[in-house]
């Protein structure tokens, strides 16, 4: 019995801490649904701010019915928009916390005018007041003014969640955010206040903003005689950095290898103009690797019934038409000479008349059709 206790007790403080910290972490979401209720309600305000009861005696109805500014069907108006359809958590706290909206409407709205203030703040307790956080509505570091002294995050800031630490912004670091991170120097500080500028792009870290300000030059730079960080051009060293077919291109604290030119065997720079020898297929011409067009060249570079397309760096040999024998191009008006069973007619091969020879299939009918076909009239 005792054992079945303990287990049952261990259950539900397992079940209580789970929860407890679902709930917990729910918090950012109800403090963003509790601003988005708030914020379609003031919109349903200002919707119907011009607006009266809509019927035929509309002094009659304020007489009888109040002003609609401060009627209960103006209201009920507000809150039928104040949530969509598909969002269950505003349409769930708008059930919850009806009578909320009625009190601070017919009681409430001229003493407390921030329905924010007072309803997700005060009344629900959802939310906190900007730069606060935590169940109690604790100040962040800096105060709720700045937070993080304005150079950071704090956790949970106008929630009733998160621990207030702070998130510092880029070049700032500590439990306060008043330090500089490497790579950043200090402008200007005091107790409360902290500029950080980024140090030049040269330095590890720094005192000033040029790049006679290093304490430690970066990778790619090196110290001068006069003190300051330049950039290394290792494109002058005497251990080539790239590849064989790739030529070193310097930038600020690094380099790059970028592909010769395809005229290129190896090269200095960009372009035809910069190659140390020309590759095959292509010829120097006043300093300058262009295409050699190897299908001028006497020799005959493709069989006799093709004939050579040029590309660059090389050539390629093709097929003739069937209407050839021997061609200079593609097509039957390239022929040198037309082939068997093909006649020249204005400079194209075509095909001269055939004889036409009947087929029959294995049961003796003839198959195609018949030169001699014809209709009887």
């Amino acid at each position: 019995m005792l054992l079945s206790f303990n287990i049952f007790y261990l259950m539900f403080v397992i079940l209580f801490l789970s929860l407890g910290s679902t709930y917990t972490k729910d918090f950012n979401a109800l403090c963003s649904t509790c601003r988005q209720l708030v914020d379609n309600f003031d919109k349903g305000l200002e919707k119907t701010a011009n607006q009266n009861f809509g019927g035929g005696n509309t002094a009659w109805e304020e007489r009888k019915l109040s002003k609609y500014e401060s009627s209960e069907i103006r209201l009920m108006e507000i809150l039928e928009g104040a949530c969509y359809s598909s969002s269950f958590e505003c349409n769930h706290m708008l059930e919850e916390n009806e009578e909320h909206f009625e009190t601070w409407w017919f009681k409430r709205k001229t003493k407390h005018p921030d329905l924010y203030k007072w309803f997700c703040i005060e009344t629900i307790k959802v939310c906190c007041p900007k730069g606060s956080f935590g169940p109690d509505c604790n100040t962040c570091v800096g105060g709720a003014e700045r937070p993080c002294h304005g150079n950071g995050k704090c956790d949970g800031d106008g929630t009733r969640a998160g621990n207030g630490k702070c998130s510092c912004d880029k070049g700032y670091e500590g439990e306060f955010c008043l330090d500089c991170s490497d790579g950043y120097f200090s402008e200007l500080r005091n107790d409360t206040f902290s500029l950080c500028k980024e140090c030049h792009e040269s330095c590890v870290t720094c005192t000033g903003g040029t790049n006679q300000d290093c304490k430690e030059c970066r990778n790619g730079w090196e110290e001068d005689q006069g003190g300051a960080c330049i950039d290394i051009n290792e494109c002058t060293k005497d251990s080539a950095p790239c590849a064989d077919n790739q030529y070193c291109l310097n930038t600020d604290g690094s380099f790059s290898c970028k592909a010769c030119n395809t005229g290129c065997s190896g090269c200095k720079g960009p372009g035809a103009d910069s190659c140390l020898t020309c590759a095959d297929g292509y010829k120097d011409e006043e300093g300058t690797c262009t295409d050699i067009n190897e299908c001028t060249k006497d020799s005959a570079p493709c069989a006799d019934n093709q004939y050579c397309l040029n590309t660059d760096g090389s050539f390629s040999c093709k097929a003739c038409n069937t209407g050839c024998s021997g061609c200079k191009g593609p097509g039957a008006d390239s022929c040198l000479t037309c082939a068997d069973g093909y006649k020249d007619e204005e400079g194209t091969c075509t095909e001269e008349n055939k004889v036409h020879v009947p087929e029959f299939n294995s049961e003796g009918v003839q198959t195609g059709e018949s030169p001699e076909k014809h209709e009887d009239l």
